[in-house]
């Protein structure tokens, strides 16, 4: 795990929701929360570890409806309840190795997301900084060239979770 500051090519996503920061943050880094709204829709959650403390990590596995598993591997950087979480994002299998993205043998092996939660209005702004890590030239065009998509990706999650903390 290694993170050097830099900037590269980041997306960055943000949106207010109507909860606390504190309901947010609990979202975001509690097993029972995440398999509600963190997956792209008809997925299902088959696995999920989670040590939740620098240096630790949070493991999972998805099945598309068609039975093909996905696995990621979040390292996590920084945790600071209830106002910033950083990781390090990468696919995995299902003994937690490195492996490249499903659809794009371009895609970097490591990203850096940060994300914060910060008090605005009645609810909190969360915010995604998601960046390449340790990237080739080539993973690094991938990634920017991908931002587009991936708003779109967020937006969908945002809205699945904008639907779950309604039934908190």
């Amino acid at each position: 795990m290694h993170y050097d500051g830099a900037m590269t090519n980041p997306l960055v996503i943000s949106r207010v929701f109507a909860a606390s920061p504190a309901t947010l943050f609990s979202v975001h880094t509690e097993v029972a929360h995440l398999g509600h709204w963190m997956s792209p829709a008809g997925l299902t959650v088959i696995k999920a570890d989670l040590d939740l403390r620098p240096g630790g990590s949070y493991h999972y596995g998805m099945r598309t409806p068609d039975g093909h598993e996905v696995w990621g591997l979040w390292q996590i950087v920084d945790v600071q309840a209830p106002e910033r979480l950083v990781v390090e994002s990468q696919f995995s299998d299902a003994n937690r190795g490195v492996v490249r993205h499903p659809m794009s043998a371009t895609w970097p092996l490591y990203t850096l997301s940060t994300t914060t939660f910060a008090p605005e209005g009645a609810g909190t702004r969360v915010t995604i900084t998601w960046q390449p890590l340790r990237a080739t030239p080539e993973e690094t065009a991938t990634f920017a060239g991908a931002h587009d998509n991936m708003k779109q990706g967020w937006e969908g999650t945002f809205a699945k979770l904008e639907a779950y903390l309604k039934t908190l």
